[in-house]
Protein backbone atom coordinates (compact mmCIF):
# COMPACT_ATOMS: atom_id res chain seq x y z
CA UNK A 1 0.00 0.00 0.00
CA UNK A 2 2.76 2.88 0.90
CA UNK A 3 4.29 1.69 -2.51
CA UNK A 4 1.65 2.55 -4.58
CA UNK A 5 0.47 5.86 -2.43
CA UNK A 6 4.24 6.86 -3.09
CA UNK A 7 3.48 6.29 -6.98
CA UNK A 8 0.92 7.98 -7.32
CA UNK A 9 2.10 10.90 -5.36
CA UNK A 10 5.34 10.73 -7.61
CA UNK A 11 3.01 10.61 -10.95
CA UNK A 12 1.26 13.83 -9.52
CA UNK A 13 3.98 15.73 -8.27
CA UNK A 14 5.41 15.00 -12.11
CA UNK A 15 1.92 16.44 -14.30
CA UNK A 16 0.76 18.38 -11.38
CA UNK A 17 2.29 21.71 -12.95
CA UNK A 18 1.87 20.61 -16.30
CA UNK A 19 -1.52 20.29 -15.64
CA UNK A 20 -1.82 23.84 -13.55
CA UNK A 21 0.24 25.25 -16.74
CA UNK A 22 -2.73 24.45 -18.87
CA UNK A 23 -5.11 26.06 -16.75
CA UNK A 24 -9.10 25.72 -17.57
CA UNK A 25 -9.95 24.71 -21.20
CA UNK A 26 -10.53 27.86 -23.57
CA UNK A 27 -14.04 28.36 -23.86
CA UNK A 28 -15.70 26.54 -27.26
CA UNK A 29 -16.45 29.16 -30.00
CA UNK A 30 -19.90 29.37 -31.11
CA UNK A 31 -21.51 29.72 -34.75
CA UNK A 32 -23.84 32.62 -35.17
CA UNK A 33 -25.81 32.61 -38.46
CA UNK A 34 -26.67 36.00 -39.80
CA UNK A 35 -30.73 37.17 -39.72
CA UNK A 36 -30.79 38.96 -43.16
CA UNK A 37 -34.00 40.02 -42.15
CA UNK A 38 -33.25 42.01 -39.18
CA UNK A 39 -30.09 43.21 -40.09
CA UNK A 40 -29.08 46.33 -42.21
CA UNK A 41 -26.84 48.46 -44.04
CA UNK A 42 -26.72 51.91 -44.91
CA UNK A 43 -24.51 53.81 -46.90
CA UNK A 44 -23.25 57.22 -47.05
CA UNK A 45 -21.79 58.90 -50.02
CA UNK A 46 -20.64 62.40 -50.00
CA UNK A 47 -20.22 65.02 -52.57
CA UNK A 48 -18.97 69.03 -52.43
CA UNK A 49 -23.00 69.43 -52.89
CA UNK A 50 -24.00 67.60 -50.29
CA UNK A 51 -24.19 63.61 -51.18
CA UNK A 52 -26.46 60.89 -51.18
CA UNK A 53 -27.84 57.84 -48.58
CA UNK A 54 -29.13 54.66 -49.06
CA UNK A 55 -29.50 50.98 -48.33
CA UNK A 56 -27.94 47.91 -49.18
CA UNK A 57 -28.91 44.50 -48.26
CA UNK A 58 -26.93 41.73 -46.80
CA UNK A 59 -27.75 37.84 -48.52
CA UNK A 60 -26.16 35.83 -46.09
CA UNK A 61 -23.34 35.45 -43.31
CA UNK A 62 -22.04 33.54 -40.39
CA UNK A 63 -19.00 33.90 -38.15
CA UNK A 64 -17.53 32.29 -34.64
CA UNK A 65 -18.09 34.20 -31.41
CA UNK A 66 -16.52 33.28 -28.21
CA UNK A 67 -17.98 35.54 -25.85
CA UNK A 68 -15.86 38.10 -26.10
CA UNK A 69 -13.96 37.94 -29.50
CA UNK A 70 -15.05 37.17 -33.18
CA UNK A 71 -12.34 34.92 -34.44
CA UNK A 72 -13.77 34.36 -37.98
CA UNK A 73 -16.07 34.49 -40.29
CA UNK A 74 -17.60 36.09 -44.28
CA UNK A 75 -20.62 38.61 -44.63
CA UNK A 76 -21.98 38.50 -48.21
CA UNK A 77 -23.82 41.90 -50.00
CA UNK A 78 -26.12 41.86 -52.37
CA UNK A 79 -24.86 44.66 -54.78
CA UNK A 80 -27.94 44.66 -56.93
CA UNK A 81 -29.73 45.31 -54.01
CA UNK A 82 -28.32 48.69 -53.97
CA UNK A 83 -31.26 51.67 -53.19
CA UNK A 84 -31.16 55.19 -52.73
CA UNK A 85 -33.48 56.83 -50.06
CA UNK A 86 -32.69 60.41 -50.20
CA UNK A 87 -34.59 61.48 -53.43
CA UNK A 88 -38.29 61.64 -53.87
CA UNK A 89 -38.88 61.78 -57.35
CA UNK A 90 -39.11 58.98 -58.50
CA UNK A 91 -36.71 59.71 -61.96
CA UNK A 92 -33.82 60.81 -60.61
CA UNK A 93 -33.70 58.36 -58.22
CA UNK A 94 -33.92 55.76 -60.74
CA UNK A 95 -31.36 57.26 -62.62
CA UNK A 96 -29.06 57.38 -59.45
CA UNK A 97 -29.70 53.70 -58.65
CA UNK A 98 -29.20 52.62 -62.17
CA UNK A 99 -25.94 54.74 -62.14
CA UNK A 100 -25.03 53.05 -58.94
CA UNK A 101 -24.99 50.12 -60.69
CA UNK A 102 -23.32 50.36 -63.86
CA UNK A 103 -19.04 50.50 -64.54
CA UNK A 104 -18.87 54.01 -63.02
CA UNK A 105 -19.37 52.54 -59.17
CA UNK A 106 -20.34 49.10 -58.65
CA UNK A 107 -20.40 47.13 -62.06
CA UNK A 108 -23.36 45.32 -60.34
CA UNK A 109 -23.82 42.84 -63.54
CA UNK A 110 -20.16 41.73 -63.52
CA UNK A 111 -19.71 41.96 -59.78
CA UNK A 112 -23.04 41.07 -58.46
CA UNK A 113 -21.70 40.33 -54.72
CA UNK A 114 -19.45 41.64 -52.29
CA UNK A 115 -17.86 40.06 -49.56
CA UNK A 116 -15.95 40.85 -45.97
CA UNK A 117 -14.24 38.17 -44.85
CA UNK A 118 -12.88 38.29 -41.00
CA UNK A 119 -10.23 37.09 -40.11
CA UNK A 120 -9.83 38.48 -36.39
CA UNK A 121 -10.50 40.86 -33.57
CA UNK A 122 -9.02 42.49 -30.47
CA UNK A 123 -10.44 44.66 -27.73
CA UNK A 124 -10.72 48.18 -29.24
CA UNK A 125 -11.96 51.71 -27.79
CA UNK A 126 -15.02 52.01 -25.03
CA UNK A 127 -15.79 48.14 -24.94
CA UNK A 128 -16.12 48.18 -28.43
CA UNK A 129 -14.34 45.10 -30.70
CA UNK A 130 -11.86 46.54 -33.51
CA UNK A 131 -12.41 43.50 -36.44
CA UNK A 132 -9.96 43.09 -38.78
CA UNK A 133 -10.67 41.56 -42.08
CA UNK A 134 -10.25 41.70 -46.16
CA UNK A 135 -13.12 43.64 -48.11
CA UNK A 136 -14.01 42.38 -51.82
CA UNK A 137 -15.85 44.97 -53.70
CA UNK A 138 -15.44 44.35 -57.72
CA UNK A 139 -13.19 41.58 -57.58
CA UNK A 140 -10.90 44.00 -55.64
CA UNK A 141 -9.74 42.69 -52.27
CA UNK A 142 -8.03 44.70 -50.10
CA UNK A 143 -7.17 44.61 -46.02
CA UNK A 144 -9.87 46.51 -43.67
CA UNK A 145 -10.38 47.06 -39.88
CA UNK A 146 -13.47 48.76 -38.04
CA UNK A 147 -14.73 49.00 -34.75
CA UNK A 148 -17.97 47.38 -33.51
CA UNK A 149 -19.85 46.83 -30.64
CA UNK A 150 -21.07 44.06 -29.44
CA UNK A 151 -24.06 43.49 -27.60
CA UNK A 152 -24.61 38.96 -27.19
CA UNK A 153 -27.31 37.87 -24.97
CA UNK A 154 -28.74 33.87 -24.60
CA UNK A 155 -28.55 32.96 -28.07
CA UNK A 156 -28.78 36.10 -29.85
CA UNK A 157 -25.90 38.67 -30.50
CA UNK A 158 -26.17 41.94 -32.10
CA UNK A 159 -22.99 43.90 -33.82
CA UNK A 160 -23.10 47.67 -34.70
CA UNK A 161 -20.83 49.77 -36.34
CA UNK A 162 -19.61 52.05 -39.45
CA UNK A 163 -16.88 50.90 -42.11
CA UNK A 164 -14.93 53.40 -44.05
CA UNK A 165 -14.02 52.30 -47.44
CA UNK A 166 -11.86 54.11 -49.75
CA UNK A 167 -13.47 53.72 -53.30
CA UNK A 168 -10.00 54.04 -54.83
CA UNK A 169 -9.07 51.53 -53.71
CA UNK A 170 -11.64 48.97 -55.31
CA UNK A 171 -11.35 50.74 -58.75
CA UNK A 172 -14.18 53.45 -58.36
CA UNK A 173 -12.53 56.67 -59.89
CA UNK A 174 -15.81 58.52 -60.82
CA UNK A 175 -15.33 62.21 -60.21
CA UNK A 176 -12.78 61.92 -57.80
CA UNK A 177 -9.80 64.61 -56.76
CA UNK A 178 -7.48 61.60 -56.66
CA UNK A 179 -7.47 60.86 -60.05
CA UNK A 180 -8.90 64.66 -62.12
CA UNK A 181 -7.82 68.15 -61.21
CA UNK A 182 -10.28 69.46 -58.35
CA UNK A 183 -10.90 72.77 -60.01
CA UNK A 184 -11.65 70.97 -63.46
CA UNK A 185 -14.59 69.24 -61.08
CA UNK A 186 -16.11 72.29 -59.97
CA UNK A 187 -19.35 71.58 -57.69
CA UNK A 188 -19.48 67.81 -59.61
CA UNK A 189 -16.37 65.90 -57.34
CA UNK A 190 -17.55 63.42 -54.86
CA UNK A 191 -15.12 61.94 -52.32
CA UNK A 192 -13.24 59.50 -52.52
CA UNK A 193 -14.49 57.93 -49.16
CA UNK A 194 -17.83 56.50 -47.85
CA UNK A 195 -19.25 55.03 -45.17
CA UNK A 196 -21.50 51.61 -44.38
CA UNK A 197 -23.08 51.65 -41.13
CA UNK A 198 -24.41 48.14 -40.21
CA UNK A 199 -26.60 46.72 -37.83
CA UNK A 200 -26.14 42.85 -37.70
CA UNK A 201 -28.28 40.25 -35.65
CA UNK A 202 -27.37 36.66 -35.84
CA UNK A 203 -28.21 33.96 -33.77
CA UNK A 204 -26.32 30.80 -32.47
Amino acid sequence: MKKNALFVLSFLAMFLPVLTLAGPPAKPKDNFTVDTQKSAVKWTAKSIKGGHFGNIRISSGSFQFDGKTISSGSVLIDMNSIAVEDIEDAGRKERLTNHLKNDDFFSTQAFPEARLVITGSKPGKAGQLEISGDLTIKGITKPITFPAAINAKDSQLEAVGTISVDRIQYGIKYRSKSVLDPSALADKLIYDEFTLDFKVVASR
